[in-house]
């Protein structure tokens, strides 16, 4: 099933991996409701007429997709997106629920070693480790944040890499393989406003 879909990124380094998902979307890029090579610039414009064009597009989604790019944090507007999407808005007499929500970590320089290293503990179970400091605060607080956790293995303690956290990272080429059980993963996740999750709202 398609879903409403939002894309947040930094365009000065991420707009090329926006492209290529809305491509890969097929077409259910029909359904995607954020900025595309042809939209509008508004980067002359004010704040407020920013706000505004953004919640317009946001307001009927349901899943954001987060672009996790090396310069991520120079944006003015990212996090700002995050925590729109993740609250409940009204407009219209009509209150939104909460989005749910992905990273996709952006392949650079032919790896992701820049953001994710990945080891094998002494049962064989593989564990990745993420540079957090390099997103915002939101998204770190939205990691690991499943309520009860689900352990994938009680020997060390690894949780699923796709359930476990509220906001699942998910590599470049992974998602463009299989966008479509990526976004349902996270619009699932979101049912019931995000119930099984101990979910921040607020940067």
């Amino acid at each position: 099933m398609a879903h409403k879909t939002f894309i947040s990124y930094k365009y000065s380094e991420a707009r090329d991996l926006r492209d290529r998902i809305i491509e890969e979307l097929g077409d259910d890029a029909m359904f995607y409701k954020g900025e595309t090579s042809d939209s509008p610039d508004l980067s002359d414009t004010t704040t407020e007429n920013i706000k505004r064009a953004l919640t317009d597009m946001m307001y009927e989604t349901s899943v954001t997709i987060i672009i996790i790019s090396p310069d991520m944090k120079n944006s003015k507007w990212i996090d700002w997106e995050i925590e729109y999407s993740l609250k409940n808005n009204t407009r219209n007499n009509r209150t939104s629920h909460t989005n749910g929500l992905l990273g996709v970590i952006m392949k650079c320089n032919g790896g992701y070693s820049w953001f994710k290293t990945t080891s094998v503990k002494d049962d064989g179970c593989k564990s990745s480790r993420f540079y957090e400091d390099k997103v915002y605060p939101i998204i770190r607080k939205n990691r690991f944040n499943q309520m009860p956790k689900i352990y994938k293995c009680n020997v060390c303690k690894t949780v699923d890499a796709l359930l476990g956290s509220y906001i699942a990272y998910i590599e470049e080429q992974t998602f463009l393989a299989d966008p479509q059980k990526y976004i349902d993963n996270a619009y699932d996740k979101s049912e019931n406003d995000a119930a099984g999750y101990e979910i921040t709202k607020v940067r």
